[in-house]
């Protein structure tokens, strides 16, 4: 629906006139009798959002409100106060607007709170908004009149943080918002999380001193700290006085677990974690001696997997407990299919109201993958401030991901107030930030959003993969419903090359979804390739269409990273170019028959057909590879019958954090009987597993030979056992493969 010029008038019509006599008018016909008036002992940020209300008036009027200090003001002018001026004693979150004798007073706590008063007078009187970065909404009006305005608020989450770099590299857009300027505010900046590794690292300790690291089996291994031994506590402490000392306009500090789940089960440990009914009873132990010995500081801790469930013993008054819900399900407000979690929220909320929410709300896997979690967002930010948490952190992406803006834009406002009319946002957003486009992208988020709530067995997971959803909210016919939409949406700005671009980055989500569609052959339309006429196999033109878009449109916006791991668009756009040309490679191993003689595990159905079934796998364990836990793989491919062959390749996946790595060495191997095998040939890792090796790869195993007869192939991959100073030490690793290609 485009916005009627005529109601608009009408709209700030009655916005800025009207007839009441008692109505504050701030400027009319091009003059003001107002002056803005900031206080004698004002400090820097308050100034900054004095000046930022004269920008903003003038933008609105076209008139330049003077700004006096207060002994300068002039007595013949009406004033704007910006600062406590009256002296209230005000909460240090609080802010208030006021009229009175037709001086208007805007009012906070502290210089936070005053910034967020001036943003929430020009947002809610003025109706001045702010999309992102450079992209505002400033209504024209030669008169500004205010009705009698009498407006106190204390936000319910004092402190805010949306994970985005809209907001950690636009301090401007961030006080437009009233979020933080960055993930941690007021910690030391080297111990902000999973600092056990940082305070003891195992390169340092851990030869001579084990026993200083958990006790897992019979083994001690550095992957969490041993939290009754005295000496750890002791040099803990040094560590943490040490960083506040170099960091001394810092209050907090993180003393937590690393990410992993291989806490110490020495006997000491074990008695507290049993008497307090939760593994976080020894961490609590341990965190509130440091706590004691620093009380005029904030000792942070982790309510993180293994440490969720609170413990019987009650923090330290400045222990700050940062709850995290990273295992839930986001197809659905946490309430609802995540009540483990809500119930240790509330546990932990019956023990101290020092309480930091670390909430996650975007894919890591795939941070432009269609994510439709839009709607819980609410509910759970309600829950969190409902159970007393007043510290939110939202892990966005920090890096451009699906609805980028949107999702900044919406995460921040429900903070502020968590009890805003969604609908009406998102439409505000929408039409505000696309223009005419934005019917047709809203109408997409509420179609997507429809098709996974209408799937009640599907887990949205924060480490999923667009393929988990071809047969859910990412079905073919659904795929060709959304990118109908978004052609409609770019042609209805075809006149505004500037918003055509945002809803080219509005798209990329659905985009992805459809090369990874077509990286998979779900339908003969969603394929790498297409039969022509000739019944010859050529590359789908909309495929390459598809990812020229896709890659310019992420130059043209600075889009560097796919996920979490560091895998970047270069590196994605070159292995889907890769798996173009690996699908037109003639393959004798395609379709054909595949025995496993060791046992796959959860992943592609544990079927090892999946190894020659033409769909190639993608950045993600979860995207068509076929996985084996602690042991090695070990098939044979039937060709049908005896063939001539030269080459082999097989790709496999390495994704260190998720404890998946390359194969030490592959062997291939093979037969006319399917019992005596000859070997043709055995590949090592290049690259062996290091403590810097890459995060995200694919490495496709490649052997020449000499040509030789067979009808049976026997793969041999040999697992790589995970290393002592891994984050899962003691665990098994992965061995994840894909596509046999045999010619």
């Amino acid at each position: 629906m485009k916005n009627n010029p005529l109601v608009l008038l009408l709209s700030l019509a009655l916005l800025f006139v009207s007839c009441s006599s008692d109505q504050v008018i701030l400027a009319e016909n091009g003059k003001s009798d107002y002056e803005i008036v900031f206080m004698d002992n004002a400090s820097k940020d308050q100034y900054t959002a004095a000046e930022h209300l004269q920008e903003y008036l003038y933008k609105i009027s076209g008139v330049q409100l003077i700004i006096v200090d207060e002994s300068s003001q002039t007595i013949d002018k009406k004033k704007i106060y910006v600062g406590n001026i009256k002296e209230e004693d005000l909460q240090p979150y609080e802010i208030k607007i006021k009229t009175e004798n037709e001086n208007v007073f805007i009012s906070g706590g502290s210089d936070e709170a005053v910034t967020n008063a001036v943003f929430e007078f020009l947002n809610n009187y003025l109706n001045c908004r702010w999309y992102a970065p450079r992209v505002e909404e400033i209504p024209l009006s030669k008169t500004i009149a205010l009705k009698p305005i009498d407006y106190r608020h204390i936000p319910e989450i004092t402190t805010r943080t949306v994970h985005s770099k809209l907001f950690y590299e636009n301090h401007e857009f961030a006080d437009q918002q009233k979020v933080t300027y960055e993930a941690f505010p007021k910690y030391v900046p080297e111990a902000k999380v999973h600092t056990f590794h940082r305070f003891i690292p195992e390169e340092k300790f851990y030869e001579s001193h084990p026993e200083y690291y958990a006790l897992r089996g019979e083994k001690r291994l550095p992957t969490q700290l041993c939290l009754t031994n005295e000496k750890v506590l002791e040099i803990v402490k040094d560590s943490v006085a040490s960083l506040f000392k170099r960091n001394p306009t810092a209050s907090v500090i993180s003393v937590s677990q690393d990410d992993n789940q291989q806490h110490c089960q020495c006997n000491n440990c074990s008695k507290i974690d049993e008497t307090e009914g939760s593994p976080s009873g020894t961490m609590i132990h341990f965190v509130n001696q440091v706590a004691k010995a620093f009380p005029d500081k904030t000792i942070s801790t982790l309510a993180y997997q293994y440490t969720r469930k609170p413990p019987k013993t009650r923090p330290e008054p400045n222990v700050l407990i940062t709850l995290c819900s990273i295992e839930c399900d986001r197809s659905a407000p946490i309430a609802e299919k995540c009540t483990d979690f809500a119930s240790d929220l509330i546990g932990w909320g019956k023990l101290t109201n020092n309480i930091r929410i670390w909430d996650y709300t975007t894919q890591f896997t795939n941070f432009l993958a269609p994510f439709p979690n839009i709607f819980t967002l609410q509910p759970n930010i309600q829950l969190f401030r409902d159970n007393n948490a007043k510290w939110i952190f939202e892990q966005h992406s920090h890096n451009p991901s699906e609805l980028f803006e949107l999702r900044s834009y919406v995460t921040a406002k429900l903070l502020w107030n968590p009890d805003l009319d969604i609908e009406k946002l998102l439409e505000e957003f929408t039409n505000g930030y696309y223009h005419e486009a934005g019917p047709f992208i809203k109408k997409y988020v509420y179609l997507i959003h429809s098709k996974i709530k209408g799937d009640n067995d599907f887990f949205l997971f924060l480490y999923g993969d667009p393929s988990e959803a071809f047969s859910s909210y990412l079905k073919p016919e659904l795929l060709q419903e959304y990118t109908q939409l978004f052609d409609e949406a770019e042609k209805a700005v075809a006149h505004k090359q500037e918003v055509v671009e945002r809803v080219k980055m509005a798209r990329l989500g659905v985009d992805y979804a459809v090369l990874e569609a077509c990286r998979k052959n779900i339908t003969e339309n969603y394929s790498l390739l297409i039969e022509d006429q000739n019944l010859n196999k050529t590359i789908n033109p909309m495929v390459v269409s598809l990812l020229d878009n896709f890659i310019n449109t992420s130059r043209k916006n600075n889009i560097t990273l796919m996920n979490e791991m560091g895998f970047t668009v270069n590196e994605y756009a070159s292995n889907y170019m890769s798996a173009l040309k690996i699908a037109q490679k003639p393959n004798k191993a395609k379709g054909k028959t595949v025995v496993t003689l060791t046992k796959p595990k959860k992943y592609a159905n544990e079927d090892p057909l999946v190894l020659t079934d033409g769909a190639l796998g993608g950045s993600s364990f979860y995207a068509n590879w076929l996985g084996y836990e602690g042991n090695d793989m070990e098939v044979v491919v039937d060709l049908g019958e005896p063939k001539t062959i030269n080459t082999i390749s097989l790709a496999f996946l390495q994704v260190t954090n998720h404890v998946v790595f390359f194969p030490s060495s592959v062997s291939y191997s093979g037969s006319m009987d399917n019992s005596n095998f000859t070997q043709l040939g055995t590949l090592k890792n290049p690259d062996p597993l290091e403590k810097t090796s890459k995060v995200n790869d694919i490495h496709h195993f490649d052997l020449d030979f000499e040509s030789r007869k067979v009808r049976y192939l026997k793969v041999s991959a040999k697992n790589t056992e995970t290393p002592y100073w891994h984050h899962a030490a003691g665990l098994p690793s992965w061995i994840f493969a894909d596509e046999i290609i045999i010619n």
